[in-house]
């Protein structure tokens, strides 16, 4: 481990994992409640065209594969909010024309081959420079501000996009900017994830946090963690294990998908014989408690509170449904 530091590539290989599993699931929160997950798949397809129009010309591949991905992103969401064409149309006619004149641009490229597309496509540990890395930490900064500040905004539209547009929030504009963020997330980790995998990045980790998390703050708090630890421990497998960094990530963050799952069901058996037959009340916001404006019913051992018809009782980190009708032997079971 001390060896590896003491790389300078593997520095600059750490510190740009840091930033793509911190970034990508807070883009990617918002995907998977639109549905949308893989449309980082089709910004991928289009950044690798930018990528090849960079090496043809012999400017930086990250800075031109940012404005077509950017591009690809406006016309995707104003093609798919017009109503003309269905979105799947769409983000199709992305996917294969992007690769399509990748392919045919590096064919006529004097400064590159379609070697020289794989680091791009798959992710490699080596290829991030110092001038990268600066420009993945401003775009990174970006991501963290545009989400800090839309993020009540986005997941509005997200969850309903009629009532957002009722409630009078710019639905287009947010969706506009959704659509960019996640092009600015693309091109942030195709060094590393490997932009045919950088969409299992801003998913995974939100589908396993979504077993763990009991709120949407909570919920992204861990695909942020889950994400962190993808990207450095699959950076640090792969330096060891002499493998693709991207599939070495996505394979982590998979692996820990899985292990959520299997522990979350687990805890819920556990949690429903525990119960001893007691539904668990349907989550609210309201903290029940002496005081909280409900009236509380004596029941057995401990207090019940009258909840818009239904009797919920404290218990951990949730609340019990309650018959409403009181039940002595129910004492027995707190």
């Amino acid at each position: 481990m001390t060896d590896m530091l003491a790389l300078d590539f593997m520095q600059r290989a750490l510190l740009a994992a840091v930033l793509v599993g911190a970034t990508a699931p807070l883009v990617g929160v918002f995907l998977l409640q639109r549905r949308l997950a893989l449309i980082g798949d089709g910004m991928g397809h289009v950044a690798l065209a930018g990528v090849a129009v960079g090496l043809f010309f012999g400017q930086s591949p990250v800075w031109t594969a940012l404005v077509c991905a950017i591009v690809a992103a406006v016309v995707i969401e104003l093609i798919r909010t017009s109503g003309t064409t269905h979105g799947d149309v769409a983000l199709a006619l992305i996917f294969y024309g992007g690769i399509a004149a990748s392919v045919v641009i590096i064919a006529k490229s004097p400064r590159g081959t379609p070697a020289s597309l794989t680091a791009y496509l798959f992710g490699a540990i080596t290829t991030v420079a110092p001038a990268d890395l600066w420009t993945f930490a401003a775009l990174s900064v970006v991501i963290v501000a545009a989400v800090a500040v839309l993020r009540t905004r986005l997941f509005a539209v997200a969850s309903d996009e009629e009532y957002a547009r009722s409630a009078g929030l710019p639905v287009l504009g947010l969706n506009l900017a959704l659509a960019v963020l996640t092009a600015v997330t693309v091109v942030v980790s195709m060094r590393i994830v490997g932009l045919l995998l950088i969409s299992a990045l801003m998913i995974v980790p939100n589908a396993a946090a979504q077993r763990l998390g009991r709120s949407f703050s909570s919920a992204m708090a861990w695909a942020v963690a889950i994400g962190l630890l993808s990207a450095t421990g699959g950076v640090v497998i792969s330096y060891a294990a002499d493998t693709p960094s991207g599939g070495t990530i996505v394979l982590l963050a998979i692996a820990v998908f899985i292990v959520v799952a299997l522990g979350s069901a687990v805890a819920a058996r556990v949690r429903r014989a525990r119960r001893r037959g007691h539904p668990e009340a349907e989550g609210h916001g309201h903290e029940h408690g002496p005081g909280c404006g409900h009236e509380a019913v004596a029941h057995g051992d401990h207090v019940d509170y009258l909840h818009d018809g239904h009797r919920h009782a404290p218990h951990g980190a949730h609340y019990d449904e309650h018959p409403r009708a009181a039940d002595p032997s129910h004492g027995s079971q707190r």
